[in-house]
């Protein structure tokens, strides 16, 4: 299949915009001007404006005198291309692959794109047609390369779908301008008597690179198709991407559903067929009045499972807002992994942090509390109790090493320690009582001590004595005193946790 691309060049980019924004300027000559060397001049205007005579460069007064009631804006740097951004995500509904063409235009990679609306004819109506109900005054070139399809939008009084093929005679009768070459190059053309590209089009590459240079050569020959010009699209393609754009917009919640399950099941064979699962995914809506909307999952474990990932997606659909109707959904798998073969689990009778029945539930749990509210501890490689233990929302990720088994360790620890008031016969000795929040704790027996150390490489020195204290009441606590080894030093006591 032979590539076809499209050219849109955007006449009145920015000031029709504006007049339709403001609905008073409607009917009003407007452009907008720009200070170059202490004197402001019109640097572009609407068809009313040019209507009336004025053109890019003249100065702002020249254009009071040409067209009294012109409505004049003080051009914002940038304001352009932050426009063309915004046309460029609006025109992903009728391809993936859009590039912003600055300062006026962009480019679309439309290749088996034009079947969708009845031919290359047909796009092209439905595209221009669309943009002029924003307020846009637009005209597209459709040819098998880039330069040519910019070539007929800007230069070409007719013949703006160039066929496979014939870019040679689409080019020849067009002027210069037309390859997009620089200014000082196109008056040296001029010079020359070179007023249309068949004047030089024939003539020897390396004549033509001689006498015009290397850029003239180049542009000519990828006009031509003979040199190679990418389309850098705006946002890169997904690999592994749905999209199902409808024959009539939708509106009701059933439909809605019904082609969204479609679709996810449409991806999930496509991912099970290469042995891969689903670990995020972007659901894109497009309306009919050009306003689109996303919703977003994730999941813990590579799913290839239409029933559940159409659950995470069904939780947000009250976001939807159908406006007028949706024409297209996008369905992007923005991350995938390889999906576990669960030939190998049949034998595993306890499921674990991997398993996908657990996975699915915290999904199900994620999708309305929040991903950030769930997680898993393992184990860390340190001393200190409160860094022995780290969380991590990747349920597939392995610890670094193992929970230490021939230790006892509380259920649940207080971060930071708290400080309690002790009393013990001796320095080295458990307490005999403690005071912890305004409550007497009397000890009938204790185990320990257990000397932890710091790890030398994170603090300096430092160690405590834990033991494991049981009241009058059969409660158990995790308590610690602090060195006292040194002269003048006093043991200070805390509590770090409960045992059930």
């Amino acid at each position: 299949m032979p590539k076809r691309f499209v050219s849109i060049w955007f006449k009145y980019l920015l000031t029709d915009r504006e007049a339709i924004r403001l609905k008073s300027l409607r009917e009003l000559p407007v452009a907008f001007t720009e200070a170059d060397h202490g004197r402001m001049l019109v640097m572009t205007m609407n068809a009313l404006a040019e209507q009336s005579g004025i053109r890019p460069g003249i100065t702002v007064a020249d254009a009071r005198v040409i067209a009294p009631g012109i409505q004049l804006f003080e051009h914002k740097p940038g304001r352009n291309i932050k426009l063309l951004k915004g046309l460029a995500e609006w025109c992903l509904r009728y391809t993936p692959l859009v590039m912003v063409d600055p300062p006026d235009g962009l480019l679309l990679d439309v290749t088996g794109c034009t079947h969708l609306k009845g031919g290359e004819a047909g796009f092209l109506k439905d595209l221009t047609g669309r943009l002029k109900g924003l307020g846009y005054t637009t005209r597209p070139g459709m040819a098998d390369t880039i330069g040519c399809a910019w070539a007929v939008a800007r230069c070409a009084e007719s013949g703006l779908i160039v066929p496979p093929g014939a870019q040679r005679n689409a080019l020849m009768p067009l002027p210069p301008a037309s390859l997009r070459l620089g200014l000082d190059l196109l008056i040296k053309l001029r010079e020359l008597g070179f007023y249309q590209v068949g004047s030089f089009i024939h003539l020897p590459k390396s004549v033509l690179k001689r006498r015009f240079g290397g850029n003239m050569v180049l542009r000519l020959y990828q006009a031509l198709g003979q040199e190679a010009e990418f389309l850098l699209p705006l946002k890169e393609p997904v690999p592994y991407t749905e999209r199902l754009a409808l024959l009539e917009p939708i509106r009701t919640r059933e439909v809605i559903e019904n082609t969204v399950h479609g679709l996810i099941d449409t991806l999930c064979k496509r991912l099970y067929g290469e042995g891969l699962g689903l670990r995020s995914a972007l659901l894109t809506y497009c309306r009919i009045d050009g306003k689109s909307g996303h919703l977003t999952i994730g999941t813990n474990h590579p799913s290839q499972r239409t029933d559940h990932l159409f659950k995470l997606f069904a939780l947000q659909f009250d976001q939807i807002a159908p406006g007028l109707g949706i024409e297209l959904f996008i369905l992007d798998a923005t991350k995938t992994e390889p999906a576990s073969d669960k030939q190998n689990l049949l034998w595993n009778g306890k499921p674990g942090a991997d398993s996908e029945e657990i996975a699915e539930l915290l999904d199900n749990v994620g999708a309305r509390v929040g991903k950030d509210h769930i997680h898993r501890y393992l184990p860390q490689e340190h001393h200190w109790p409160e860094r022995a233990a780290g969380n991590t929302t990747d349920l597939a990720k392995s610890p670094e090493s193992e929970w230490p088994e021939d230790k006892i360790r509380p259920v649940q620890l207080l971060e930071p320690p708290e400080p309690i008031e002790a009393m013990a016969l001796t320095p080295d000795y458990a307490p005999r009582q403690f005071v912890y929040r305004h409550e007497r704790h009397i000890i009938v027996q204790a185990d320990g001590p257990e000397r932890i150390n710091h790890e030398w490489w994170i603090e300096d020195g430092g160690y405590r004595d834990y033991y494991v204290a049981e009241d009058e009441e059969g409660m158990r606590y995790w308590l610690f005193g602090t060195p006292n080894d040194l002269p003048g030093q006093t043991r200070r006591w805390f509590i770090h946790g409960y045992f059930p």
